[in-house]
C-alpha cells in the first residue's frame, strides 16, 4: 500500500451507507471541508443531524449505478457484500478511490487510524487490522499529548509566543498536557526553581533555558527582567515557555507576566497548573475542606502585609504561602486578633519532594515546633480544623 494525504476540501465525496461506521468516516471528510454526499435508505442520527444542518446531502434510498458520478473519493459502508461488491467495481471501472468498510483486503484504499495534536498529525495502519491500528494510534497520541515524543518545530516561526505554564508542585506527573505538550514544543524556557525541572532534561539540546529562580530574600533577576526577557524572546520568533511552580496565576505573579506580553503585543496563553496551596496539603492527608470542618479556604501570601482581624475570624481553612520566615510573627497575630490559640496547625516542607515532612501543633505552638525540627522553604503552611488530619 503507498500511504497518502489527500486534500478533499470542496471536492464531492460519495459514501453509500448510514450507520454508524458510514457516519465514524463522514465525520472527517466534513471536518475536512469535503462535499459529501450520503446514499442510504437510512441515517444514524449523528449523519441525520449533519444533513439536517446542511453539512452534506442525502439521497434517501439504495445504492443505485450513477451514483459515483463526478466523485473523486468513495466510501462504503453497508454491512451488505453484494452492494459494497457493487459499489467498489463501479468506483474501480470510472477510476475512483473506493474504501471498503468490510474488507480490508479488497479495499482499494484504506483509511488509517489517525492522531492529531496541534498541526501534527499521525496516520497508523497495521496490516489490516484495525483495532490493532487503534491501539496503535491511542498510545502514539498519549504520548504526545504528554511530550513524550516531540512537538517542537525544527524551522522558527514568524512570530513567537509565550505561554504561561503552570507546572503544579514539582512533581513531574503533576503538570497538565497541555503544559508538556508546550514544554516539549519550546526554544525557550523561563523557569522558577519550584517548576518540575526534572523536565528539563527531556529537552533538546539546542534549546535555551533560563533560570530566574527565586530564594528567600534573593531575586537575582527581578520581575521586570524576566517580563523583558519573555517578550523580546517572542518577538525574536521563538517559543516561549515559562515554567512555574504551582499555577501562574495564584500568587505566581503571572498576571504581571501576561499584561507585559499583552502590552507588547506578544500572543501569551495561560496553562492553569496544580496549585501548591491545594496538592501540597493533600499530599500529607490535610484536605482544605472537609464536611463538619471546613466549608471554604483561604490562601495568603505569607509575607505580606495582610488583614489579621479578618483572617483570625474566618471559618474555614487558612494556606499561607512563603510564609515560613514569618511563622512565628504570624501564629501571634492570628492569636491576638482572636484565634483560638489551640487551633489545628501544619507545616508541609518541599511537598512532593524527596525531603518531604509535615510538623503539626497547636497554632500557639507551631513556630516553636517548626523551629525545632529545623522546617525550611519551600513550605506550606495550613492553619484551622482540617490540619488535625494530616498524616504524620
Amino acid at each position: 500500500m503507498y500511504p497518502l494525504q489527500l486534500d478533499v476540501a470542496g471536492k464531492r465525496v460519495v459514501v453509500v451507507g448510514g450507520g454508524p461506521v458510514a457516519d465514524r468516516r463522514v465525520q472527517p471528510l466534513v471536518a475536512a471541508g469535503a462535499e459529501v454526499h450520503l446514499v442510504a435508505p437510512f441515517l444514524c442520527e449523528p449523519l441525520a443531524e449533519l444533513v439536517a444542518a446542511g453539512r452534506l446531502t442525502w439521497s434517501p434510498r439504495d445504492y443505485t449505478g450513477g451514483d459515483l458520478d463526478g466523485a473523486w473519493l468513495v466510501h462504503t459502508a453497508t454491512g451488505e457484500p453484494a452492494v459494497d461488491d457493487a459499489v467498489a467495481t463501479a468506483a474501480d471501472a470510472q477510476r475512483t478511490w473506493c474504501v471498503r468498510a468490510d474488507d480490508a483486503a479488497r479495499s482499494a484504499a484504506w483509511t488509517p487510524a489517525v492522531a492529531r495534536v496541534g498541526d501534527v498529525l499521525v496516520a497508523v495502519t497495521a496490516g489490516g487490522d484495525p483495532r490493532r491500528a487503534v491501539r496503535l494510534r491511542n498510545a502514539v497520541q498519549t504520548a504526545l499529548e504528554t511530550g513524550e515524543l516531540p512537538l517542537r518545530r525544527t524551522r522558527r516561526q514568524r512570530r513567537g509566543q509565550v505561554a504561561l505554564v503552570g507546572g503544579g508542585p514539582g512533581h513531574t506527573g503533576l503538570i497538565t498536557t497541555r503544559g508538556r505538550q508546550l514544554l516539549g514544543a519550546a526554544d525557550v524556557v523561563v523557569v522558577d526553581r519550584l517548576a518540575p525541572r526534572a523536565l528539563l532534561a527531556e529537552l533538546d539540546d539546542d534549546v535555551e533555558v533560563i533560570d530566574v529562580g527565586k530564594t528567600p530574600g534573593h531575586h537575582p533577576v527581578p520581575q521586570h527582567e524576566i517580563n523583558r526577557l519573555l517578550v523580546e524572546h517572542a518577538q525574536a520568533g521563538k517559543q516561549v515557555v515559562r515554567l512555574k511552580g504551582g499555577d501562574p496565576f495564584v500568587l505566581g505573579r503571572g498576571g504581571e507576566e501576561a499584561a507585559a506580553c499583552r502590552a507588547a503585543g506578544v500572543p501569551v496563553e495561560i496553562v492553569p497548573g496544580v496549585t501548591s496551596a491545594v496538592a501540597v496539603p493533600a499530599s500529607v492527608g490535610i484536605p482544605v475542606t472537609h464536611r463538619g470542618l471546613a466549608k471554604q479556604f483561604t490562601v495568603v501570601s505569607g509575607h505580606e502585609d495582610l488583614d489579621w482581624a479578618n483572617l483570625a475570624g474566618t471559618e474555614g481553612t487558612l494556606v499561607f504561602l512563603m510564609g515560613v520566615s514569618l511563622l512565628a510573627d504570624t501564629a501571634a497575630q492570628l492569636v491576638a486578633h482572636g484565634m483560638d490559640p489551640d487551633t489545628p496547625a501544619a507545616v508541609v516542607e518541599d511537598g512532593f519532594g524527596p525531603r518531604q515532612r509535615v510538623t503539626t501543633a497547636p497554632l500557639s505552638g507551631i513556630a516553636r515546633a517548626a523551629a525545632e525540627a529545623g522546617a525550611q522553604p519551600p513550605a506550606v503552611i495550613v492553619v484551622g480544623d482540617v490540619a488535625a488530619l494530616a498524616s504524620v
